[in-house]
C-alpha cells in the first residue's frame, strides 16, 4: 500500500483519505470485520499528521462505515455496505420533505392503497362499480369508429375541435352558451383545478370553499401556495367575501349540484346569491358540475347559465358517468383563460388522449351517452334505496342522514363524535374501507361518506353490518 494523498489537488488530505478507505471497502479489499492498521501506521503510510488520519476515521465512524472496539482497534462495520449506499445516493427524503406538493393525509393514502385490493369492501369509493360501466358498449363503439391518423397522435392544445363543438351543443341543455374556443378538454376535473391553480392565481391567493369540501382531500391549490378559506353561505355572504378578500386575488370553488361529499343540492336562489355576491367583489367562481347528470330529479340551471361576463369557470366530465379510465373532462371559460390553460396543459402532457376524445365524441353524437345516463340513474336510485333501507333498519338510533337526491353518496351523521382514526383502523382490520368526514373537514368527527355506487348488494349489506357493530361499541 504505497498510496499517499496529493497536496496539490482540490480535495483536502482528510477527504482524500476518506475516499481511499471507502474505495477499498467498495471494491471488497476490506470486507466487513476487517481490522484497519493503527492510526500511527496509516499516518506514516500516508505521510500526514496523525490528527488528519484521526479526523478521517472519526467521520467514517460517524456515518457507520467504520466502528471502534474498545481495547482492540478500528474495524470495517458489519453494516458498512448499507451505509455506503446511503452515502452514495441522493438524500431523497430531504428532496421529498422540501418539495412543492404537499403529502396527502395518511388516511387518504391508506384509502388509495386499500382500494386496489379485491378483498376490501369499499363503502366510500367515489367511482362507479365495474358492473355499472358500459364496458361492452364501449368495446362495440371502438369497432364503429373510423380513426384518422391524427387520432393516433398528440391532441391539439384545447382538444379535438369536433369534441369541443359537441360539448357546446351538449351544455346548451344546461342553459350554457359557449363556442369551441371557450372549451378546453382536460384529463378529468382534477386536472382542470390544477391548471387553474398554476395558470391563473398568484401565491397567497384565497380559495373560498364550503366548510365540508372535496378540496380538503386533495391539494391542487394548497400545494402551490394558496390559502384555503371555508365560509358559510348565509345572508352576510357578500360582506364576508369582500372583507376576507380585500385586495388579494381570490376564487370561489363550488359544487352546487350533488356536492362531494355531502350530496347537497343548491336551490336556484342559492346559486343566484353566490353569483351576485362574487360579482360584487369580482371573485371568479369555479363551478364543479361533474355530478349533475346523476340527479334523480330535474336539475336547476347551473351558475354558469347566469354568467354574462365570463366570471364562471365551468367544469364537466365523463369520469363519474361513463368511464374514469377515459380521463376526459372539459373546462368552459373566457377565451383568454382557456388559451392560457391550454398552453400550460400542452407543457404538462401534450393533450388528453386523442382516442379517448374520439370515443366520447361518438357517444355524445350518437345518443348513446344520454341513453346510458338514463339507465345509470335508475340503477343508482335502486342502490340508494337499498342502502337507505339498511340504514333505516339498523342505524336510526345512532345516526341520521338526508334522503339521497342522486349521485353516489349518503352523508351519514352519527349522533356522537365517534368518527376518528381508531374507527377507520378498526373497520380496515375487518376489511371495510370508509371515507371519514375528517378528510373533508379536519374538525368533523361525526360524518362518514357512504357510497352506494361501488359495492355489490352483498358487500354493501355486509360492510354496513360491520360498521354498525363497531360504531355501536364506540357510543
Amino acid at each position: 500500500m504505497s498510496w499517499q494523498p496529493s497536496r496539490e489537488g482540490e480535495m483536502t488530505l482528510q477527504q482524500q483519505i476518506i475516499q481511499w478507505i471507502t474505495e477499498h471497502i467498495e471494491q471488497g479489499d476490506w470486507v466487513a470485520g476487517t481490522k484497519l492498521p493503527t492510526q500511527r501506521q496509516l499516518a506514516m503510510q500516508f505521510g500526514v499528521n496523525r490528527s488528519t488520519v484521526q479526523q478521517a476515521l472519526e467521520e467514517l465512524k460517524a456515518v457507520g462505515i467504520l466502528e471502534s472496539k474498545v481495547g482492540s482497534g478500528i474495524y470495517v462495520a458489519q453494516n458498512s455496505w448499507d451505509s455506503l449506499i446511503v452515502q452514495t445516493q441522493p438524500n431523497w427524503q430531504k428532496y421529498i420533505d422540501t418539495s412543492l406538493h404537499k403529502p396527502n393525509y395518511l388516511t387518504i393514502q391508506l384509502i388509495n392503497e386499500y382500494e386496489q385490493r379485491d378483498d376490501i369492501i369499499r363503502l366510500g369509493t367515489g367511482e362507479l362499480a365495474p358492473s355499472l360501466l358500459p364496458t361492452t358498449e364501449i368495446e362495440a363503439s371502438l369497432k364503429e369508429l373510423s380513426l384518422q391518423p391524427k387520432a393516433l397522435g398528440y391532441s391539439s392544445p384545447q382538444g379535438s375541435d369536433k369534441l369541443r363543438e359537441a360539448i357546446c351543443e351538449y351544455v346548451k341543455k344546461r342553459g350554457i352558451h359557449a363556442k369551441p374556443q371557450n372549451v378546453c378538454i382536460v384529463s378529468g376535473a382534477l386536472q382542470a383545478l390544477q391548471l387553474i391553480a398554476v395558470g391563473l392565481l398568484e401565491q397567497g391567493s384565497i380559495v373560498f370553499q364550503e366548510q365540508t369540501s372535496y378540496l380538503n382531500s386533495v391539494h391542487p391549490f394548497q400545494s402551490v401556495g394558496m390559502q384555503m378559506l371555508s365560509i358559510n353561505r348565509d345572508e352576510q355572504l357578500a360582506q364576508t367575501l369582500a372583507q376576507k378578500k380585500r385586495k388579494r386575488q381570490a376564487v370561489f370553488y363550488a359544487v352546487p349540484t350533488l356536492n362531494n361529499p355531502t350530496g347537497g343540492v343548491w336551490t336556484s336562489f342559492e346559486k343566484r346569491q353566490l353569483y351576485q355576491a362574487c360579482k360584487e367583489s369580482r371573485i371568479p367562481i369555479i363551478e364543479d358540475d361533474v355530478y349533475h347528470e346523476l340527479l334523480f330529479e330535474a336539475a336547476t340551471p347551473p351558475i354558469k347559465s347566469m354568467d354574462e361576463s365570463g366570471q364562471v369557470l365551468y367544469i364537466g366530465s365523463v369520469s363519474k358517468t361513463l368511464s374514469p379510465g377515459l380521463r376526459i373532462g372539459w373546462l368552459i371559460g373566457p377565451t383568454t383563460v382557456i388559451e392560457r390553460l391550454a398552453d400550460i396543459k400542452m407543457q404538462t402532457d401534450y393533450g388528453s388522449s386523442a382516442i379517448s376524445q374520439e370515443i366520447v365524441l361518438h357517444w355524445l353524437q350518437s345518443g348513446k351517452y344520454e341513453k346510458h345516463i338514463k339507465s345509470l340513474r335508475k340503477e343508482l336510485m335502486r342502490r340508494a334505496n337499498f342502502v337507505e333501507g339498511i340504514l333505516q333498519e339498523k342505524f336510526g338510533e345512532i345516526a341520521s342522514w338526508d334522503k339521497p337526491k342522486g349521485g353516489f353518496y349518503i352523508w351519514l351523521k352519527f349522533h356522537e363524535p365517534i368518527v376518528d382514526k381508531e374507527l377507520f383502523t378498526k373497520l380496515l382490520h375487518r376489511q371495510v374501507l370508509i371515507n371519514p368526514g375528517y378528510i373533508y373537514d379536519p374538525q368533523d368527527t361525526q360524518h362518514i361518506r357512504l357510497s352506494y355506487a361501488y359495492g355489490t348488494e352483498v358487500e354493501l349489506e355486509k360492510g354496513l353490518n360491520i360498521l354498525f357493530e363497531i360504531a355501536s361499541k364506540k357510543k
